[in-house]
């Protein structure tokens, strides 16, 4: 399921009056929307065509800074420009906003040929490699996040210390309390499904203040299109109702962190191929071996799971949240989960991501790992039974920095994605320790101004 607009439709809507705005959006490294506010009628008049976006537009971090030391794009080539190129197939409304539609946009160089660092790219590319081993990629993600009594333009200008939940207690599957945020959480769900985003409903998450959105299951480049959509959506509509929503995964060491787990499995002719009816679980020999790809190469493929130094703060135990790259039938402990074991529905979840993951990042590495494992033939060893926290073995990266180290040191990613995309990566990873190592926080003032 893509966009709820043809560029038919779409005319049509801008002749009658009903649409005079559309979005033109890329998908940066971070997994947000950055791009143009069109007249709707220069767009359907030709400006789908194409437009154009500076290049450092992938070269960012979450302060729109210009990095040194991108090889892609930099002071010294003069920052240039990238072609963003309409996907007419994402048309559709935004609903939420005033007679406005959006579109996504690939991103391409001056002879429209994809840059390979950009998030969409590296997604269909992995893509394009299952096809041709005659498989397409079926995925979904969960999105977790914080609704805050105050707006963003309060929470900033207080320094981002007054951060109050909109709710006073955990309001895991709570009703009543999710009622109280119905004003927020309704248009949310109404909107992205008017949009043509498959939204199936939401529900309180465990901890004061949390939410959760489901969308459901399509095929993989829908699947990310879908959340970066709907959490960009969020935001804004919760903006529009006076209150801030955060998907930083750790905004306090004191509460529970939010995730975006990932559901996957691979299809086969419109069968799913990771379902064997003569297995005990369910589980076929191509599902093992996607999963033990997925196993093996989890410490390789950390950074794109998270990419920010907050992003390892949820890993405690006891929390929900996994420490090691290991997996269990039915187990919310474990890195990975098998569910709906010995149906046809069979598939896998990715507990590890946090809710500040780029999709396209996250499911084509995921994805690259599986293919690995496809094709190494790898052996999925026994789940784990019991407390996943407990035990020795295949943790995870626990910090950036260790994240950093196993990405720039993977043959596997580098032959998926190829070198000059892992080493651009890498660099985003060693700037946003760069930003982080030079700032005194608020934790070091008030543990050492006096007792140091």
């Amino acid at each position: 399921m893509a966009g709820n607009l043809s560029l038919e439709d779409l005319k049509t809507s801008v002749a009658s009056g009903e649409i005079d705005t559309v979005l033109a959006c890329i998908v940066d490294m971070q997994g947000r929307l950055m791009g143009k506010r069109f007249l709707a009628a220069h767009f359907v008049d030709g400006g789908y065509k194409e437009t154009h976006c500076c290049n450092y537009l992938l070269a960012t971090d979450l302060e729109m800074a210009t990095p040194d030391g991108f090889a892609s794009t930099n002071w010294e080539s003069g920052y240039g420009d990238y072609i963003m190129k309409p996907d007419l197939s994402t048309i559709r409304t935004a609903p939420w906003l005033e007679a406005t539609a959006m579109v996504l946009c690939d991103v391409l160089d001056h002879h429209e040929t994809p840059i390979p660092h950009s998030p969409r790219a590296m997604l269909k590319k992995q893509l394009a490699k299952l096809e041709t081993m005659g498989f397409d990629a079926i995925m979904a993600t969960e999105l977790e996040f914080f609704i805050f009594e105050q707006s963003f333009d309060e929470i900033r200008k207080s320094g981002f210390r007054e951060l109050n939940p909109i709710s006073g207690y955990n309001e895991d599957y709570h009703i009543f309390q999710t009622t109280k945020e119905e004003h927020i959480m309704r248009p949310i769900r109404n909107h992205l499904y008017a949009a043509g985003i498959p939204v199936e409903g939401s529900k309180g998450e465990a901890e004061a203040g949390q939410e959760e959105l489901n969308i459901k299951y399509a095929e993989a480049l829908d699947t990310a299109d879908n959340h970066s959509i709907a959490k960009h959506a969020i935001k804004e509509i919760a903006w529009q109702q006076g209150h801030a929503v955060t998907f930083l995964p750790k905004w306090d060491h004191a509460r529970v962190g939010s995730s975006s787990h990932v559901h996957q499995s691979l299809w086969k002719d419109g069968k799913p191929a990771f379902f064997d009816e003569s297995d005990a679980l369910g589980m076929s020999n191509l599902m093992k071996a996607y999963m033990g790809g997925m196993l093996k190469y989890a410490p390789d493929y950390m950074y794109f799971l998270a990419p920010y130094v907050n992003s390892y703060k949820r890993f405690q135990k006891g929390t929900f949240a996994p420490t090691r790259a290991i997996w269990s039938v039915d187990n919310r402990t474990a890195g990975f989960r098998l569910c709906a074991a010995g149906s046809k529905s069979v598939r896998v979840e990715c507990r590890i991501p946090g809710s500040d993951m780029n999709p396209y990042l996250a499911m084509a590495a995921q994805l690259a790992a599986g293919i690995k494992g496809i094709e190494e033939g790898l052996a999925l060893s026994a789940p784990t039974v019991g407390d996943a926290y407990q035990g020795d073995g295949a943790e995870i990266p626990q910090n950036l920095r260790d994240a950093m180290a196993t990405l720039t040191g993977s043959a596997m990613l580098r032959e998926a994605f190829g070198d000059d995309v892992i080493t651009h990566y890498t660099r985003a990873a060693e700037w946003e320790l760069e930003e982080f190592d030079r700032v005194v926080t608020d934790w070091e003032i008030a543990r050492g101004f006096e007792r140091a």
